[in-house]
């Protein structure tokens, strides 16, 4: 219940802020009685699409420490999280980017990594997984995660989020407004939007809001593959991130909280919204792979 309050209330306090930047800009005055001023509604729709993926990043971290329940390591208090920073620290180093902060949080076996920079992100791993993969598997997991920041797939989710959202925003808009000039042709009545518009408009923010996030999970499946192969690189060896994907395809994984489930070591596989390759191609992608 805390996850789905934060969740509404971050969207929600997140929309409230790019509408009053779309006002301070004007770019929220696209119709107007002349038509659809284009120029003004790409100028929203780029801050409503782009604002609100780059402020769910900047927000990335700090929201998965809170809904994930993640506790930081800042002294390790036994030989188990010791080992586990300084696992981290040493692929850190080997993938060139800045040490991650490491957190563990309570649950199923499962692992993330978060954060705007790839210079101070974080890498968080379960008890679940601690508990049930021996410590060879474990460092791959941590491969892969680590692989996901030095990739910058963060940032690059966020930039196709936002392209994905500018578009929805801006093709709804002009599709609706066309559909309420046919409808009412011939009506002088009122220059303003009519039912027409305002029903396609939501319509559409629907069914292309699904489209783009089909779009998105593919982009999201393709980084995963390339996150175990960044595993298998950093290892120097594929076979502990095979063995680890299998011992995971034979657990029940943890549900990660939506501003990081993309970046888990595990997911929901459903299909075409999936964020995650089915266990068995990711395993056959590395025995199919040079290392």
């Amino acid at each position: 219940m805390k996850r789905i309050a934060l969740f509404v209330l971050t969207n929600l306090a997140v929309v409230v802020v790019l509408g009053v930047v779309a006002s301070l800009l004007g770019v929220n005055r696209y119709l107007t009685a002349n038509g659809l001023n284009l120029g003004a509604l790409l100028g929203f729709a780029l801050i409503m699409g782009f604002g609100g993926a780059i402020i769910s990043l900047l927000m990335s971290k700090p929201i998965a420490k809170w809904s994930a329940g993640v506790q930081v390591i800042e002294q390790p208090r036994n030989a188990d999280e010791a080992w586990l920073v300084n696992t981290v620290h040493n692929l850190a180093q080997k993938a060139g980017i800045g040490m991650p902060e490491v957190g563990i949080f309570e649950g199923d076996p499962n692992a993330f990594a978060t954060g705007a920079f790839r210079d101070s992100a974080l890498v968080a791993v379960s008890t679940g997984l601690l508990q049930n993969m021996t410590h060879e598997e474990i460092e791959a997991v941590l491969g892969h995660e680590v692989a996901h920041i030095a990739n910058g797939d963060m940032v690059t989710m966020t930039l196709i989020q936002g392209v994905m959202n500018t578009f929805v925003v801006f093709l709804s808009r002009v599709i609706g407004y066309a559909v309420d000039s046919f409808l009412r042709k011939g009506d002088d009545r009122d220059s303003g939007p009519g039912i027409g518009y305002m029903v396609t408009t939501v319509v559409l923010d629907i069914v292309l809001g699904f489209l783009a996030a089909i779009i998105v999970a593919w982009f999201s499946r393709q980084r995963e593959f390339r996150a175990d192969a960044g595993a298998a690189q950093l290892m120097g060896r594929k076979q502990p991130m095979i063995n680890a994907l299998a011992r995971l395809g034979g657990l029940h994984t943890a549900e990660l909280p939506k501003s990081v489930s993309a970046l888990g070591i595990a997911g929901s596989i459903g299909a075409l919204f999936a964020t995650h390759p089915p266990i068995e191609e990711r395993i056959a992608a590395l025995q199919a792979s040079k290392y």
